[in-house]
Formats: C-alpha cells, structure tokens, sequence
C-alpha cells in the first residue's frame, strides 16, 4: 500500500462478509436509515452504523466525533468496539480531536472516506500511531454548506489492507448516514440556539420578577443534577432545563402591583397570582418545538404530592416527574436566597423545612435525590 490516503472511488461488486449472504450494503444502509430517521439525537444515531463497521468489517473499533465552536475541537459523541487506552486517548476523550489535526484537515478537503492500510510513517495519519491504531477509515460528515461537522472513524491495531467488500460496505452505509448526520446535526444547532433563546426568556423574567439574579441558573442547575441522578436521559434533560427557563413565563401578564406586592397577597390578589400557571402553558405552547415534557414543567411545578396543589389538583405520579424534580429545586433556591420580602434561609432550615413537607408537597423519592446530590454540601446538624 503507498502511505498515502485516497477517497473513496466507485467499488465492483463484491462478496459481504455478512452472515446471511442475502443481506446487501443497499439492505444495511435502508436499515440503518430507518433507525437513524427514529433517533433522539446524534449519538444514537450514529451507534447502529458504529456497530456495522465493527461488526463486518475488520475495525475492531469505531466512533463518532463531532466539532464544537466552543473548543475549536471534534469531540466524541458515540463509539463502539475497542479503544486505544492510555493518558493520549483520555486526554482525546477529554478534550477532543484538535481541529487542526492534520487527519482532520485532510478530511475538511476529501470527497470521500479516506482509508490508511498502515498508519506509520504517513503525515496524515500522524498522531494515530501514538496510539496504537495502524489502519484507518475515516469519513467525513458535512454539513449542505460543504462545512466539515463531524468525522466518522474506525481502526484495527495491526496494518490491514482495506478490501473491496469493505469498501463497498462502508460507502453505502456512511454515504447514506453522512447525509443523515449532516441533517441531525444542523438539528443540533437549531435546539442549541432554542436553548439560549429560552434562557435568555428566563432571565428576563427572573430580572421582571424581583427575582434573586441568578436564580435562573441556579434552579436549572440543581433540577439537572436531581434529573441526573434519578436517570433522566439527554432528551428528558434538556426538556427539564427548558421548563426550567420558562416555568414562570405567564407572569409576563401579572400586574407589577401584584406581582411586587411587598406583603402577603390578598385573596384576590392570590387567584391572579395563581393564573399565571395556565397563562405560562398557553404562551409556552405558542412555541411549537416545545415538548410535552417543558409544558408539563410549566403547568405542574404548583402542584402538590398530595393532591392540594394548583392548578390542576394533580396527586402523586399524576405529576410528571420534571415538574416533581423542579417544584423541589424552585421552593429550595426560592428558601435559600434572599427575596424582597424576605431574608435568606440557611440550608439547614431548607432541608428541615422540605423534608418535612415530603409526602405532602413533595415527591419523596426527590426530595431523596435532592439530599444525595447535595451530599458534601449538606450541614453537619442534618
């Protein structure tokens, strides 16, 4: 093999090293289409062609990295098979291909998947021996501007001469999840910038409610870290966040009169407060790439384990269980800084206060997961 990478050309017809011989690159990549179409996100996405290269071709390893602004670098998002291991491999993991590898330069300009049969000794590949990889496949992801997005490699740890088969396995499976990649990516992109749309809503609504500033990013914060530690995935999470940012965007309509009121509310005065929850879900839905999962945030953060809460009157697991994880998350940044009308609680009055109304105001098994997320941070009294 010369040291050098060429793309990918059109490949004969050949033999698939696959167990049902009936099974054809065209089947694979259509299969592959169909669950990558019914993804949740990019990482899943990627997984099933990962496991394919690992799988029916000599890879022992692939993965999925994919480029962020913020750190001028291609971070892993899905992998499958063996890793190379070693401090350069986490430090990799850790931070990212760098955007100016020389593989990666190569692949801002292929037209194709590129193939190394051995990896020593060729200036592109450079940085791969290192650790341990001696042939490559990489291909690259772009996005409908040409733009390089991500890239999709593969390794053996021994020299392998890159057969017909393939080659024609990996262009029908990457040309088709390319252009998939390219699309959930640019997905991606739009739910980042709705992300920073909704938290900017939420600030503003924090600095229009006399809210204690940081109180947006605070809560949201803290709900993520009960999400995550009651096993919410990426998807559930990132709905949690963005009911977090718009839980009280129905008190854009609330008088200031009201909603600076410096002492206790009328009775009146109560019932327009409390109509800011059906207020909220009816902008919010207004927004049309919300999910049902940030509405219900937005509609049951006042209800109650027991019943009592408002509007709704929703008891128990009626509650979805991102409105459960926010209505701890909002009373305890609400207890613990100082508001207005009132001077700062300490965390253990807090604790004390929110587990007293567990199984009452409170999901037990939140205000759990509150208790096990702020671990060190707890009082030694508690």
């Amino acid at each position: 093999m010369d040291a050098s990478a060429s793309p990918d050309g059109p490949q004969e017809a050949a033999a698939l090293p696959l167990p049902d011989s009936a099974v054809t690159p065209n089947d694979l990549a259509l299969h592959l289409t169909r669950l990558a179409l019914t993804a949740p996100d990019l990482g899943s996405a990627m997984t099933p062609v990962l496991d394919t290269l690992v799988g029916h071709t000599a890879a022992v390893g692939a993965g999925y990295f994919q480029w962020r602004e913020a750190t001028l670098a291609y971070h892993a998002r899905s992998a499958s098979g063996e890793m190379p291991e070693g401090p350069q491999m986490a430090a990799l993991l850790a931070h990212g291909l760098p955007g100016n590898m020389p593989l990666l330069r190569a692949l801002e300009r292929a037209e194709g998947v590129l193939y190394f049969e051995e990896t020593q000794d060729c200036e592109i590949a450079a940085g791969f021996p290192d650790l341990g990889v001696r042939a490559l496949l990489a291909a690259p992801v772009t996005s409908q501007s040409g733009e390089l997005v991500g890239a999709l490699l593969a390794h053996v740890f021994t020299p392998h001469v890159w057969t017909p088969a393939e080659r024609q396995l990996v262009g029908s499976v990457t040309g088709l999840l390319a252009l998939l990649a390219a699309r959930l990516d640019a997905e991606e992109r739009e739910r980042a910038a709705h992300e920073s749309a909704l938290r900017a809503i939420g600030l503003c609504l924090e600095a229009r409610d006399a809210e204690t500033q940081g109180h947006t990013d605070r809560v949201t914060d803290l709900a993520v870290r009960l999400g995550e530690h009651l096993g919410l995935n990426d998807t559930g999470l990132r709905t949690l966040r963005w009911g977090a940012y718009l839980h009280d965007i129905g008190k854009i309509g609330i008088p200031d009169d009201i909603l600076h009121h410096p002492g206790g509310l009328s009775a009146e005065m109560r019932g327009r407060m409390q109509e800011h929850v059906g207020d909220g879900v009816r902008l919010a839905t207004q927004l049309s790439f919300l999910p049902q999962a940030t509405l219900d945030v937005i509609g049951a953060h006042h209800e109650w384990w027991d019943g009592r809460g408002y509007p709704a009157g929703l008891k128990g697991e009626e509650i979805a269980l991102p409105a459960r994880i926010f209505s701890v998350c909002d009373v305890f940044d609400a207890l613990t800084n100082a508001r207005p009308y009132k001077a700062a609680w300490s965390m253990g009055a807090t604790l004390e206060y929110i587990q007293d109304l567990s199984g009452q105001q409170f999901d037990p098994q939140v205000v759990e997961a509150l208790l096990a997320v702020l671990g060190d941070e707890l009082p030694a009294v508690m």
